[in-house]
């Protein structure tokens, strides 16, 4: 029993220390360490059986300790019993572990004591398992293991290359040489007359993980996108209005005074507002309101972006963005949802949701996924709402035209936890992809303005009404990442795991070392 407890705990709890690599803590090296242990007792696993155990056990403990946020949205602000929001919590963290689960179980599978496995398959197969959690039943990307590096490692120099999941593959390739080297070592301790060849081995190792660190960092200093016309200034309105009241009918006019005043004390060009601001569809919306929001946009020179639900005909509502001020009246309509929180899934089968969980708008419909970005204050703007910027390709899809990305959302679902700052860092990823400044204004944190470099320029305090100012520059050209998407990074996986494959061991036994 004790033997496979020992190496089950050590996995569980290196994976709630990878937790620690991300925001808003930021220890990006910790992430390749825990994941050079998850390596090694992968090695050292019995079976394939066992590997994926390990495996599920490291995912548990990363995502139990990373997204333990959803039990907030849906107990203290979905009002759902606390043992269901806790059980479906979990339930969502065991779902998220098969994924680390069915890389060790392949990565076994392929011949764990051979180089080409390890340095070749290994980073392949954990990210094509993370593509695959960002895209199965519409995705779930978060705590993606690219993000970590972001914006301090030099291994998010790929990211303008590679997309976050070519990150990902450099960081467990990072530490999979880490884990070669470990073993190296060990090995190195006994003597025999492989001694000289193994010398060989721990330089290659050592020189291939100096050079993808320097490549990153070597790419991270080029300047991929190229800055277009005159800077714009820029005001970002964070209502700080709190989740359980926002949508209360005795407290709709004073969120409408709140955002009203806050527009009127910014002589900004770009004035923007966030997800769902408006807690009316924009129909009900008194036209003087509006009236008054538009004459202060153009009193500023510029435009206004405004999140609100809009009804589309009797059975349909999207969540958008709708500008006004100088410029035509544009909109725009979010496309990727959130399962369970914007839409439920088979219905048959889930609709007991709705009536546990009380969600507000529930229900909403899809926005065309191939949408324009907004012409407004003399600049192209690419809008997402909340979640979707957590989906690099899809933000992918309104460059090289847009010259700013602009992200709206409502993070008050999830309280004082460190979601914010997971979603503040996502963020920085797309900025960093996309060679463009991306503007976040959100209801209650964290509303910031990020440079194409990732560097976070201002951010509005947390759980106040704020209005954050700054001049923002437009950049035009492409990046290579937005030029091919993910498509490289997930062929050149799919072919290191074709070629471990052709070259597999036949028996899949014990682990000899390296």
């Amino acid at each position: 029993m004790a033997r496979h407890t020992y190496p089950s705990l050590v996995a569980a709890l290196a994976g709630a220390a990878t937790v620690f690599g991300f925001a808003p803590f930021y220890w990006y090296p910790l992430p390749v360490i825990t994941c050079a242990l998850l390596i090694t007792l992968w090695r050292n696993a019995v079976s394939a059986r066992a590997a994926a155990r390990l495996g599920f056990l490291f995912g548990l403990g990363c995502f139990s300790a990373g997204v333990s946020w959803v039990y907030v949205s849906m107990h203290d602000f979905g009002a759902m019993p606390a043992w269901l929001a806790a059980a479906l919590t979990l339930l969502l963290c065991a779902y998220m572990a098969l994924f680390p689960a069915l890389a060790g179980w392949l990565y076994r599978r392929l011949g764990a004591a051979s180089l080409l496995a390890t340095l070749a398959a290994l980073p392949a197969l954990w990210t094509l398992t993370e593509w695959l959690r960002g895209w199965l039943f519409t995705g779930f990307p978060w705590l993606a293991l690219g993000y970590s590096q972001v914006p301090a490692s030099a291994l998010a120099g790929y990211l303008p290359l590679a997309g976050v999941y070519g990150v990902t593959m450099a960081v467990i390739l990072s530490a999979a040489l880490l884990n070669v080297l470990w073993a190296r070592a060990i090995a190195q301790c006994g003597q025999g007359w492989s001694r000289r060849l193994l010398s060989v081995l721990d330089r290659a190792a050592l020189l291939a993980l100096v050079a993808l660190w320097t490549g990153g960092y070597v790419l991270g200093q080029l300047n991929w996108t190229l800055p277009v016309g005159e800077p714009v200034s820029v005001a970002l309105i964070q209502g700080n209005i709190a989740q359980d009241l926002k949508w209360r009918d005795d407290r709709v006019q004073s969120t409408l005074i709140t955002y009203r005043d806050l527009v009127a004390a910014s002589d900004a060009k770009l004035i923007v507002l966030p997800e769902t601001a408006l807690p009316l569809f924009l129909h009900n919306v008194p036209q003087n309101y509006f009236d008054e929001l538009r004459a202060q946009a153009r009193r500023n020179g510029g435009d206004i972006l405004i999140g609100a639900p809009e009804r589309g005909d009797a059975h349909t509502y999207f969540n958008t963005v709708m500008s006004i001020g100088s410029a035509p009246q544009q909109f725009y309509r979010k496309s990727h949802l959130v399962p369970f929180g914007e839409f439920v899934p088979l219905k048959l089968l889930f609709g007991w949701f709705l009536d546990v969980a009380q969600i507000p708008l529930a229900d909403f419909s899809r926005g065309d996924e191939h949408q324009q970005p907004l012409a407004v204050a003399g600049q192209r703007v690419a809008v997402n709402i909340c979640y979707e910027d957590a989906f690099g390709a899809e933000i992918a899809r309104q460059l090289p035209q847009a010259t700013l990305l602009v992200n709206v959302s409502n993070v008050a679902w999830f309280g004082h936890s460190i979601a914010p700052q997971q979603h503040l860092q996502i963020s920085q990823a797309r900025a960093i992809e996309t060679g463009r400044p991306m503007l976040r204004a959100t209801n209650t944190g964290m509303t910031a303005i990020i440079d194409p470099r990732g560097t976070v320029l201002g951010v509005a305090p947390e759980f106040a009404p704020a209005v954050l100012r700054g001049e923002v520059q437009g950049y035009t050209g492409a990046t290579p990442y937005v030029g091919w998407g993910d498509l490289p990074v997930l062929a050149g996986a799919v072919l290191m795991v074709g070629l471990a494959w052709w070259r597999r061991p036949r028996d899949a036994g014990p682990v000899a070392p390296i």
